[in-house]
């Protein structure tokens, strides 16, 4: 590999952990503003904020003249637009219910399994290698999902949030997939188109299911985490997709729950429960064999 490809791909590991940190944000952040308005909304206006954010970003981009070379959507972008503004409603809709009954820290380790959906989906559909660090590292992160899925052992009761949150994972696993085809192209236009289409889905939703607005105080707060935690965090990984693969770029990403579930400690006070230690050995464990597969294929 030479200079330049290196160093491109030095980029891309950096453009990907930058995401993860920026998403981390999401969960104990969400947590609290859920108290004050319902999950549709929620996801609604987080969308919403990440989308009036990037275009913001574009309209500077164009007046400054820095725009550089991105090239925009065509035609033949449309089925993986489509795909991916659909799995955007879908996937944080299940995530804000799966928030409402499970705490914010279980909800960011179980964020991991985004890892195997996008690693699998990657496999399956597009044909990416995974190698046997990664399968390690999916074998790993699935199984610590399972504990902490699992509510009561002794009787084997499952958390439904917990699966509200694996089912937003499965989405955004298809989702980044989705993305990476169109990856090539302005990540400004992606974000934007991403935002507006689905938040205004989810608002949408939210109306015809009669839930009511937040309080007005309440929106711009909700927007400006949508704008940091999800519009700036899918840019970056975006560039990240370009250069190293939606399936590694997945992998390093693998650091946001951890990040989350710190915050969500520090800032709500959560209970740590043994299964939940337990669950996060195996969890680092995994995310090392993930994060450390530096075969550039």
């Amino acid at each position: 590999m030479d200079a330049t490809k290196n160093t491109q791909y030095r980029w891309a590991i950096f453009f990907a952990i930058l995401a993860a940190v920026l998403y981390a944000f999401s969960m104990p952040l969400s947590k609290i503003l859920l108290k004050d308005a319902s999950p549709m909304m929620m996801a609604a206006f987080l969308y919403l904020g990440a989308g009036a954010g990037m275009l913001m970003l574009s309209m500077i981009r164009s007046k400054t003249g820095v725009a550089g070379k991105e090239q925009r959507l065509e035609r033949k972008d449309l089925p993986y637009t489509i795909a991916m503004v659909v799995l955007d409603i879908a996937a944080p809709i299940f995530l804000m219910f799966g928030l409402k009954t499970t705490a914010a820290a279980n909800a960011s380790l179980l964020n991991n399994f985004e890892i195997v959906a996008t690693a699998i989906i990657a496999l399956l559909l597009f044909h990416e290698k995974i190698s046997k660090r990664l399968w390690l590292a999916i074998i790993l992160v699935t199984v610590a999902c399972i504990l902490l899925t699992v509510e009561d052992t002794s009787s084997l009761s499952f958390s439904a949030g917990s699966f509200l949150v694996l089912s937003a994972c499965l989405c955004w696993g298809l989702e980044n997939n989705c993305t990476r085809c169109i990856s090539n192209k302005d990540p400004m236009e992606i974000v934007t188109i991403k935002g507006f289409g689905s938040g205004l889905g989810a608002l949408c939703i939210a109306l015809c299911t009669k839930e009511t607005f937040p309080l007005w105080k309440y929106i711009p707060m909700i927007m400006l985490l949508g704008f940091i935690a999800y519009g700036m965090s899918i840019f970056f990984y975006t560039y990240a997709q370009r250069t190293i693969g939606a399936a590694k770029t997945s992998t390093y990403y693998a650091i946001a729950p951890f990040i989350g579930m710190i915050l969500s400690f520090i800032i709500l006070g959560e209970r740590i429960t043994f299964t939940f230690i337990f669950a996060l050995s195996i969890m680092i464990a995994g995310a090392y064999f993930a994060t450390f597969d530096n075969k550039q294929e």
